[in-house]
Formats: C-alpha cells, structure tokens, sequence
C-alpha cells in the first residue's frame, strides 16, 4: 500500500531500462546476504532447471525468444527467481556440460508503482537491471513499446507475473491477466515482420513456499494480537492443547475473528457509505456463505471508490482495483499540470486537496486487492499451517491498514523453503495462425492454458507429497 498522499505530484516519469553490468554484479555478489538476513528463505530448490538450462541454450543460439510468467504469492518471489537464474542454471549448465554466456539473467517487468513506496533507489536499481516498469491500470504505451521491444530484441529473456500482483496464496492462482498472452503474439507478429525464425515461448514458473517448522505458536500470538485489536477476548488455549490439535484449536478462533471483521466492515459501509449491504445479522443468526458476503463487500468497496472517480464498474475485481489505481494516480501524479510549482498559491491548494482526497479514497480499493483470491472455505478445506498462515497474514494487512499504518514488513512466522517448478514451455508461434483468425479468442485460450499449467504445478507437488505421506 502507498503511503498516504498530501500533495499533488508531478506525472510519474517512465523509468527506462538500463542494463548496468555493475550494478547487476553487485546484486548478484549482494543476493546471498539479502536472502539470509532480509528474508524468512532458508532453502531454495528448483524442479526442471535443465528445461530453463536447455532454453537459454537456445534463446542464445538465437533460435527461440521466451517470457518466463511466474506465480506470484508472496513479496520474496523476485529474490527467489533471481536465486534460479544467478546460481542454479549455471549450476545445472556446468553439471550437463552445456556451455552458456554469462551473465544468466532476465528483463523483469514491474509495477511502476513499486519505487513509490518502495522508495526511488528501488527504480534506480530495477533499471540498472534491465527491468522494465509497467502501469497497470491503463494502456502504458511506453512501457508496453518497451516490454514489446524487449521481448523481441532484448539481451535476454522477458520474465513477467501473469497475476498482475502478489496474491498472498501458495495454492490458489489468482485470474491471470491477458497482457502476457499479448505480448507473446506481438513478439511473434515482430519477428515476422522483420524476418525473424525465433519461436516464441511462455514458459510458466511456479512457486511454493513451506515453513521450515510448523509455526502454531507465532499463529497464536499473531491471532491473540488481532483478536486484541478487533476488541475480541484474547484465546487462552494452553500449550498442551496448541501442541495437540493445533489446527482445530486455532481455527475455533479463526473463523469468529474472521467473522467479526466482516461484519465490522459491512456496518462501516452501510451506515457510513450508504451501500446497500444487509444489517449485520444478529449472533446466532449469521449467514454461514462467508464467500458470498465476502464478495458482496468486496464490491461495496470498490463502489465507493468508483463513485467518487467516476469510474464506471468493469469486469472481475482485479480489472476493476486496476482502473481505481490509475485513477487515483491520474489526479495525484498530474500530467495535466506542466509545472507544479508555477501554480498559484490558490491553484496548488486545490490540487493538493484533490491528491488527498485520491489517495484516502484509494485506500477502498488497496483493502479489495488483498482479498482478490480469497475463499471463505480455504484453511477449513486443508487446515495446513501453510493456509492458517497465508490467511492470517492477510487479516494482519487489513487491520493494520484500517489502523491506519503501514503493512510491511510483515511479521516473520517462521523461517520457510521455497519450491521453484519450471513448467513446459508453451508455444505462442504455434497460435499465431488462431491469433490471425481470432485475437481475442487466442489471447483468452493461451491465458487459459497457462492458467491450467500453473494451477497444475500447485496442484501436483501437493499430490506427490500426499501419495508420500
């Protein structure tokens, strides 16, 4: 979430890439560091790094242009991908005796609003690694033309999260958005025209994250903290009982924590907010469908934030937080403005009003975003530690925003394992016949099947591991 906002800015400026050998050795030298002292990771692993090493071979010898469209749980993600591509392809290369040009590298596609809360060295970073920023919530030409452009004459593969955003989920995918299959076919469409042989490839990339232990005790402590903040009685379930049935005590504690916010908020945005949410039923008479309330609120936010833009409500969720945030940002970051300090003391009054307004009435949507994937059945279906946690951390986020501050960084349950899956790779070149004939129905059918890929990486690792267990 970007802190709040008082003044009008000047437009976001496009950060352009530029790859710098130094600053990428020094990140490369820097990354071990990062993971041991900056991140919960102990363990990194990766299945099928001989495809990637294979692919490279063939990205160099110039017979192949590929995205790599990795999932997108958690905040770690981009070190752990950085973890594949610096040490274990070249690692995997040197084993098979396949000789690569080094550096092992990729140009990585991200938010343009990440620097703003992350801070401007974050953009200066990016772009000395050849990343390349995009805007989400609009048709960003010039990030795009770059993306475009990368993907076909860059000096290494484009890698870029489908999700569009962290979803806080290792086992739920969140609807991909359809700019990755986009891309794809515009790389294809390139490479025709200038005469190009390359195939073009996607090759989807998951990513799994396991506690190292099983962290019931910090899920405790994190629940009695919000139990407290919600006004609830603190849990008092005895260490013996934790130790026993973990996941059956907590969740008795769960649920009604998870209930009570949502009825805090459905009574803050019919009484406050005029929506037309249902009263909040009355204990022992609540509707048991947490999804559907859940859902019904989710668009209740987003209503309110749409309202006050002038946004027309349009398509799922996630399409929907996307236009919010470049509304917001459109009257935050004035394009309109040529020079904001030439303003009168009058007109700068105005506009800074207007970019605080935009930022508090973000704030609707910034707490949807969090909840795009979430199910109300989700920890009961497979009460694993892993679900409690994912869960947990999201309650975390939506009550220290309410509270009015910052959610990062999150707490630390436990020191984890991250799983990296490299899927097959998927042909663009081999669509561009059903693109030609059809762009939509292509776009959407190779979105979909790389939807279905990576949902299969979650999906069979769990299944080894339950055939095991």
């Amino acid at each position: 979430m970007t802190p709040l906002i008082y003044q009008a800015q000047p437009a976001l400026e496009f950060i352009p890439p530029a790859l710098n050998p130094l600053v990428l050795r020094v990140c490369q030298q820097l990354l071990p560091v990062w993971l041991r002292f900056q991140t919960r990771v102990t363990d990194i692993q990766a299945e099928n790094v001989e495809t990637l090493v294979t692919l490279y071979r063939q990205f160099q010898e110039r017979k192949i242009r590929f995205l790599l469209a990795f999932r997108h749980p958690g905040s770690d993600d981009p070190f752990c991908l950085a973890h594949l591509l610096w040490k274990l392809v070249p690692q995997m290369a040197r084993q098979q005796n396949v000789s690569l040009q080094y550096p092992i590298h990729a140009h990585f596609m991200y938010d343009r609003g990440i620097p703003l809360w992350a801070g401007s060295f974050v953009g200066w970073i990016n772009s000395g690694l050849g990343a390349t920023p995009i805007q989400r919530g609009k048709v960003d030409r010039h990030g795009l033309r770059t993306a475009r452009d990368l993907f076909v004459n860059g000096s290494f593969p484009l890698a870029a999260s489908p999700e569009g955003s962290k979803n806080g989920h290792n086992e739920i995918v969140s609807p991909l958005e359809p700019g990755i299959a986009q891309l794809g076919f515009w790389c294809a469409e390139d490479l025709l025209k200038s005469g190009g042989t390359e195939q073009v490839l996607i090759v989807p990339v998951g990513i799994e994250y396991h506690y190292v232990e099983e962290p019931w005790n910090a899920l405790e402590k994190l629940l009695s903290q919000l139990e407290a903040d919600l006004g609830l009685p603190v849990g008092e379930s005895t260490q013996d009982q934790l130790l026993q049935t973990p996941a059956h005590s907590l969740y008795r504690r769960l649920y009604p924590l998870g209930e009570h916010l949502l009825c805090l908020m459905e009574e803050f945005y019919r009484k406050f907010y005029h929506q037309p949410l249902p009263p909040v039923p009355a204990d022992g008479d609540r509707t048991p469908d947490l999804t559907a309330r859940l859902q019904a609120l989710l668009g209740v936010a987003l209503n309110v934030a749409e309202q006050y833009f002038g946004v027309t409500p349009k398509g799922a969720v996630i399409d929907r937080c996307r236009r919010l945030e470049q509304a917001g940002w459109d009257w935050i970051y004035r394009e309109d403005i040529k020079d904001i300090d030439t303003l009168s003391p009058g007109e700068r009054g105005l506009a800074d009003r207007i970019a605080e307004e935009a930022s508090l009435r973000m704030w609707h949507m910034r707490l949807v975003e969090n909840f795009v994937a979430v199910t109300g059945s989700y920890v009961r279906e497979k009460p694993t530690a892993e679900r409690f946690a994912e869960t947990t951390l999201l309650l975390w986020d939506t009550l220290t925003r309410i509270k009015g501050h910052y959610p990062f960084p999150r707490p630390r349950l436990g020191k984890q394992r991250v799983k990296l899956i490299v899927g097959e790779p998927i042909s663009v070149s081999d669509r561009w016949y059903a693109y030609k004939t059809s762009r939509r129905s292509a776009i959407a059918s190779l979105t979909q099947d790389l939807q279905t890929a990576l949902e299969g990486m979650i999906l069979q690792p769990q299944m080894d591991a339950d055939k095991r267990g």
